[in-house]
């Protein structure tokens, strides 16, 4: 019997199924809850890819996961979400290694950055959180389309809330605000993950997409904050947040609960959906405007020049 039946609200990673012979690509693995995301995957049987920016920090995760299981199939993949171009060149190196992949996990992210802009021009929290998941998303989509039960899982954030697409400024030219900034990439995390999932149903895949978020899960993203919450978090820091390994479970479920469904939504079941353990939940009614997800969809194509085999 499936453990979610048994003990529920209660998943937890002795849940997770074993994930022998599948490949798993995740974003941002070499730290927070993408790192303790692989860690538990990998001690699963999973190949694990860990997609990241800096050699450096990643083989310092990949020393981590194999120190803790000597058996660990890990590798170490490039990509620099900040740059369309090393987004397709990642893209077709992990095309060359892998013929199958069975589940992506778009992960990394930047949270309330000053206002920059990417290698390509795009406000940096947008380009990153979104705009590079979406072209990573699109150049390796058709090595998952094959797998039965392949799936694409999409990390969002409570502060998906708050955000709101505003095409007449998608970078955030005219007015910046780093929360506001946030808010709209993790909105548009969730908007690509529905319209994806739509797409996929209409194409009658097997793969489907879906979303989670890690509530308040203790991670390095909180360095970006302005230097007064930082000076003042440590205070209330055991209230709203959890560890980076409690912060990872709504993601696994995601990615390997055998109930889950495409479109669905998971973090954590405590007040706020700040603590706890992973449930599906409910995403703002502004995410489930189906006009914005389509015109965001058809942006973002013209935007990074990717296109989708669905």
């Amino acid at each position: 019997m499936n453990a979610t039946a048994t003990r529920p609200g209660r998943w937890t990673a002795a849940d997770v199924p074993d994930q022998t012979g599948r490949v798993a690509v995740i974003t941002g693995a070499n730290t927070g809850i993408g790192f303790e995301a692989a860690k538990v995957l990998a001690a699963r049987g999973a190949t694990v890819v860990l997609a990241c920016r800096n050699p450096d920090r990643a083989g310092d995760a990949l020393a981590r996961l194999t120190a803790s299981n000597a058996v660990a199939r890990v590798e170490f993949l490039r990509l620099d979400l900040t740059s369309l171009a090393s987004v397709r060149e990642a893209a077709a190196e992990l095309r060359t290694r892998h013929s199958a992949i069975d589940l992506l996990i778009n992960n990394a992210g930047v949270m309330w950055t000053p206002r920059s802009t990417t290698a390509d021009g795009f406000e940096l929290q947008f380009g990153t959180n979104h705009l590079g998941h979406f072209a990573f998303t699109g150049l390796v989509l058709d090595r998952l389309l094959p797998v039965a039960g392949s799936r694409v899982v999409t990390v969002s954030s409570v502060g998906h809330r708050t955000g709101r697409i505003d095409f007449d400024d998608l970078q955030s030219e005219r007015r910046y605000g780093r929360h506001r900034a946030y808010g709209a990439s993790k909105l548009a995390n969730l908007m690509f993950t529905y319209e994806l999932q739509r797409r996929l149903e209409v194409a009658g895949a097997d793969t489907v997409a879906l979303a989670a978020h890690p509530g308040g899960a203790g991670t390095e993203l909180v360095r970006n904050a302005p230097s007064l919450i930082r000076r003042l978090y440590p205070l209330f820091e055991p209230l709203v947040t959890q560890s980076a390994e409690r912060g990872a479970l709504p993601t696994l479920r995601a990615a390997t609960d055998p109930v889950t469904r495409g479109g669905e939504y998971y973090g954590p079941d405590g007040i706020g959906e700040v603590k706890g353990f992973p449930k599906r939940v409910g995403s703002s009614a502004r995410s489930h405007d189906k006009l914005v997800q389509r015109r965001l969809w058809e942006e973002s194509l013209e935007l990074t020049g990717v296109t989708f085999p669905v």
